[in-house]
């Protein structure tokens, strides 16, 4: 074989790693390593040094070991065999991945099991090129960025599985809607894949999951698509039940005529009461007036009774009421009549929500008193003594 005086690797390609078919090389040999390159120098499977980018001459006074190796006199262009190894730091960012068959995955909500396939792309940069040569690479000619993925294949889908399942189950949320956690999938992976290829002296760059999806036509996904439509209508129905019920109590309320009346007679008799009361003081004082040269003191004007607030409702689309307060409770116990129920009364800008209008805002408060807790300490022991 011709004696080389000159290694370089001048078109990587989608190459990772690329060993030099040149290898008679001399003490004079001139190694050329281009930018984002990195060249090792292999003497009898053992490394001798790693090169950065430049021009480095193969000479044993710049490798220490190489003259070991070889067992050289010093100076003078003597020949050797070695190996040249070139490493590709470039990035690449679109290296694909895939699910070659469906990931079968429970829903969490369900659970009914989903054919599931996925796939996105990454990048991977080289952080430590020897690492990679000795534990990858190994006896090849060198490696592509398609092998390098392969070899990463079954670590790559088995995390993918388990991840996405994790997700879906912390967020509870169902298969179907796994697509609006993209982001939150890619993270998750991308932090699971690090040890994984740091092993192999490789990071990994912009983890991206383009899509997840489910095959509209399989069996699984149409029972579970009609599970969902299902529990949707029972919440519909049982949403607008809860609110028909309650707009059937507060209409019961205000036309009880009996629960009104009530309140109307009571009111009624208070009144006469206090009516017949200040005509008795009347005339008892027309009387003592007569009889007495004192004029007694003029009775104390009846109390004011202020009249009743009553509120329109905004309910289920249009306008309900007057209602007063009482008959507006039942419909907070139902669920009907909220905080953010819109209401109006005399005084009133507007229609306003219930919770912002001071004579309701009291209704919406809680009642339960807060947790008990105890002081501390426990009574002292019974002395055997009664008290004296």
């Amino acid at each position: 074989m011709s004696i080389i005086d000159l290694v370089k690797w001048d078109d990587p390609g989608n190459l990772v790693v690329w060993k030099s078919d040149k290898s008679e090389l001399t003490t004079m040999t001139q190694l050329i390593v281009n930018e984002s390159q990195t060249a090792i120098l292999f003497k009898n499977g053992q490394r001798c040094d790693l090169f950065g980018a430049g021009r480095h001459t193969l000479s044993t006074g710049n490798i220490p070991l190489l003259n070991k190796l070889i067992n050289l006199p010093f100076g003078g262009k003597s020949p050797f065999a070695a190996e040249v190894w070139f490493v590709n730091h470039a990035v690449p960012l679109d290296l694909k991945f895939g699910t070659p068959t469906p990931l079968q995955l429970e829903d969490p909500v369900y659970q009914i099991v989903v054919p599931v396939r996925a796939f996105g792309q990454f990048g991977l940069q080289v952080e430590d090129p020897g690492l990679l040569v000795h534990k990858l690479v190994g006896t090849r000619l060198g490696m592509d960025q398609e092998t390098l993925v392969g070899h990463f294949k079954g670590i790559l889908i088995s995390r993918l599985k388990s991840r996405i399942a994790q997700v879906i189950v912390r967020e509870k949320i169902g298969v179907l809607e796994i697509e609006t956690l993209l982001d939150d999938i890619s993270r998750s992976l991308e932090e699971a894949y690090a040890p994984d290829f740091a092993e192999y002296g490789l990071a990994m760059r912009a983890f991206r999951i383009m899509s997840i999806s489910v095959p509209e036509d399989d069996t699984s996904v149409q029972e579970l698509k009609r599970a969902k439509a299902a529990a949707a209508r029972r919440r519909i129905e049982g949403t607008n039940y809860a609110q028909e019920r309650g707009f059937d109590v507060l209409q019961a309320s205000a036309s009880n005529e009996g629960a009104g009346g009530g309140f109307a007679s009571l009111g009624v008799g208070l009144g006469m009461g206090q009516a017949m009361g200040q005509m008795g003081q009347a005339l008892i004082g027309q009387q003592f007036q007569a009889t007495s040269p004192f004029t007694p003191p003029s009775p104390a004007p009846p109390p004011f009774a202020p009249a009743t607030v009553q509120f329109f409702v905004f309910l289920n689309g249009q306008q309900q009421g007057p209602f007063s307060i009482e008959q507006l409770r039942p419909g907070i116990i139902t669920g009907a009549f909220s905080a953010q129920t819109p209401v109006w009364t005399s005084g009133l800008p507007g229609w306003l929500p219930a919770g912002q209008v001071p004579q309701l805002a009291s209704l919406f408060m809680p009642t339960a008193p807060p947790p008990f807790q105890d002081p501390g300490g426990s009574p002292p022991p019974y002395g055997g003594e009664g008290l004296k």
